[in-house]
């Protein structure tokens, strides 16, 4: 990943904060750092199908556990 430095700066003395933030969010959405960001959080490695198998598994023993609990009224 590319560091892209995004710059703004105020164009005169007077001008608010809120619109140099607002500007600044701007041109961070408009750069497409944030997008780039929130993929490489979402990347996984790829598992095997062994171990796709076993969640699967593992998953469907738990949902029907749960599901027995709830016609027992436990929980």
């Amino acid at each position: 990943m590319d560091s892209m430095a995004i710059k703004v700066t105020r164009k005169d003395q007077n001008e608010a904060n809120e619109n140099v933030i607002r500007r600044f969010n701007r041109k961070v959405l408009q750069s497409g750092v944030m997008a780039t960001a929130k993929e490489s959080l979402r990347f996984s490695k790829p598992i095997s199908k062994r171990e796709r198998r076993l969640k699967a598994i593992l998953r469907d023993k738990r949902k029907a556990e749960k599901a027995e609990r709830m016609k027992l009224g436990l929980k």
